[in-house]
């Protein structure tokens, strides 16, 4: 991480000096405000916590609760999902008191006793190594935990609003165009109601969200009449998998999904309850604690488990629902949208593919950064279209593979043609769940992939994938994309062409283009009194391993001058590491390319060095001519 370069901190360089919003933030919710958040779960605090960065937008999130959430219903963090908690800088801290998942072991009946359970085979949780980062297990609450301290330590110093509902809202005239009503839920003032006005309002409220209901709109889909009971605890067992993730099937067609949970001691299970009639209306979630340990025992046979302590537990019917738009307009460009919903307030599914916490996360960000750049003055409202017409159809992807997914763990063994049959579709289908196979289609943001043979293994659309190279000034060999902050800005990574650092080329002539010519997006986009970074980051990899670049001789546009000192950043240069070459283990031609990153790191340009006209275009297309 970077700090210092306004001037010495001697403190937690994690907490950012107070600034805009933050150095008078009213300590009760005021009348009005640029984004008013509805739900602190998962894609409501990833929402704030990115807006908190932008010191002058007034960002408020409030919630139901009387305070925050001790239990957690979601648990499963796929690598997508560490790869951002990087992002906003605490990916190593919730990774040191997370479950570490590497492997899954798969039990059936036994072929000679089928009462009988045994372990039929195991899988590598990533076979083929599509991240370097981890598949976790860690309470939703410690994940809430970690954006709530983001956002406070960011320049507006966000905290939620606790003890507020919401209950209605209504366009009106004005700066503020959204009027909403909310009631106290919690303290000496409960039930009373009042008005507040916002620009954006977002609806992260929940399966059952008003926000949703308030814009007309519906979850619509199916419901598969199979019910699960999902339990937390601690246990006596003799189970000997206890602490690997499984997946079981007995011999009578029940199955359990087993996740061993953080600090060694405590599990869940999804024990199968078995079909619900459509008549049920409900009354399967009466299920009693005790008779969801019991159907336990029975699909564990000849083990079992006894519960000493239930730390949290559950009853639910899985379905399959999304819909049809994530915002309050129903013809796209009539109008600029002003209420949004994220996460289960669009789409719903089963917890078992462990998707929930993560698709939801990836809504709020891909929302934030776009709220933010309107309201920042960096975009045109245009920009607040791309959030619905990106999440709705990976929100409906999602459901078809969770549908999937879901009627696997649901079959009976003898419905299996091949017993390997689940294994082998957890294996295949592995870059789904871990969240990286989200490929945006062209828009203002993203464009089309006519140079896409320069850079291969960048996809356009897809997130940008991180590979080793060698941080110049220092030697480190470091991960490229782990540099990259939740900081709202965008990236333009140079990979440079073959001649060498400061010798006459295509990567020089881009250099000089960037910072000199007014058409540049840093130069014509550049705030007033700003530094030349403040909303690009630009980075050069050279071909060449890092002993043959000499600093000095680098373009000023890969090492300039930052903050109220005008210091060096030495950290945007980087060569390749031996062994990792970059440029073949990604693609990348050896006449050089540009890859611009959207600031929730999906790729959204591959260009050629010398396509200075194309690369302005496009930033004037999203920021203004």
């Amino acid at each position: 991480m970077q700090f210092h370069h306004h001037g010495y901190v001697s403190g937690d360089p994690r907490v950012k000096p107070a600034a805009g919003i933050g150095l008078n933030r009213p300590a009760e919710l005021p009348d009005e405000m640029d984004v008013l958040i509805v739900g602190t779960g998962p894609a409501g605090v990833i929402a704030a916590a990115q807006l908190a960065e932008f010191p002058h937008i007034h960002t408020r999130i409030i919630d139901s609760r009387p305070g925050r959430l001790e239990v957690g219903q979601a648990d499963g963090i796929q690598a997508r999902s560490v790869e951002t908690f990087q992002a906003f800088g605490f990916a190593p801290q919730i990774t040191q008191e997370a479950y570490r998942i590497t492997e899954m072991a798969f039990w059936r009946p036994d072929a000679e006793d089928p009462r009988r359970i045994v372990r039929g085979g195991r899988a590598v949780d990533d076979e083929h190594g599509i991240s370097e980062f981890p598949h976790l297990i860690v309470n939703q609450a410690r994940v809430l935990d970690y954006f709530l301290e983001s956002m406070h330590n960011a320049p507006t110093r966000t905290a939620p609003d606790y003890g507020w509902e919401f209950v209605s809202q209504r366009a009106v005239d004005g700066e503020h165009p959204v009027e909403v009503t909310l009631r106290r839920s919690a303290g000496a003032d409960e039930g009373a109601e009042r008005i507040v006005r916002t620009k954006y309002l977002v609806g992260a409220d929940g399966a059952r969200s008003r926000v949703r209901r308030s814009i007309g709109r519906e979850l619509r889909g199916s419901q598969a009449f199979h019910a699960w009971g999902v339990m937390d605890v601690l246990a006596d067992t003799d189970f000997p998998d206890i602490r690997t993730k499984c997946a079981i099937q007995s011999h009578d067609g029940g199955s359990i999904l087993l996740i061993p949970r953080e600090g060694n001691h405590l599990f869940r299970m999804y024990v199968d309850l078995g079909e619900v009639s459509e008549s049920d209306h409900g009354n399967v979630r009466e299920t009693t604690q005790e008779q969801v340990e019991r159907r336990a025992n029975e699909i564990l046979h000849p083990y079992t488990v006894e519960v000493r302590e239930v730390a949290w537990r559950s009853v639910y019917e899985v379905g399959h629902r999304v819909t049809d738009k994530f915002d309050d307009v129903d013809e796209v460009g009539s109008r600029c949208p002003r209420v949004f919903i994220l996460g289960d307030a669009c789409h719903t599914h089963s917890a078992k593919a462990g998707q929930g916490m993560n698709v939801s996360m990836q809504d709020g960000w891909n929302l934030a950064w776009k709220l933010a750049h309107v309201l920042d003055g960096r975009a045109g409202d245009e920009l607040l279209d791309t959030y619905s017409g990106e999440r709705q159809q990976i929100a409906v992807d999602l459901i078809e593979f969770d549908r999937e997914w879901s009627s696997l763990m649901a079959k009976k063994p003898e419905e299996f043609e091949n017993p390997a049959e689940l294994e082998e579709f957890y294996v295949r289908t592995a870059e789904f769940p871990a969240g990286f196979m989200t490929q945006y289609q062209p828009s203002i943001v993203t464009g089309a992939a006519e140079h896409q043979g320069l850079a291969t293994g960048f996809p356009v659309g897809k997130r940008f994938k991180s590979h080793m190279v060698t941080r110049v000034c220092d030697a480190n060999p470091v991960h490229l994309g782990h540099h990259a902050t939740a900081d709202g800005r965008w990236r333009i990574y140079v990979f440079a062409d073959a001649a060498s650092a400061g010798a006459p080329s295509p990567t020089a002539d881009l250099a000089a283009w960037l910072v000199d010519d007014p058409a540049s997006p840093l130069v014509r986009h550049r705030p007033e009194g700003a530094d030349i970074d403040a909303w690009f980051d630009v980075k050069v990899i050279y071909q060449q391993p890092h002993t043959e670049v000499e600093i000095p001789a680098v373009p000023d546009a890969f090492w300039p001058r930052v903050g109220p000192f005008q210091v060096r950043d030495y950290e945007r240069v980087y060569a390749t590491l031996p062994g990792e070459d970059i440029f073949e283990g990604r693609g990348v031609s050896r006449e050089g390319a540009i890859v611009v990153v959207r600031p929730d790191q999906y790729v959204s340009q591959v260009l050629p060095l010398t396509a200075t006209t194309a690369l302005a275009g496009f930033f004037d297309g999203i920021m203004g001519d």
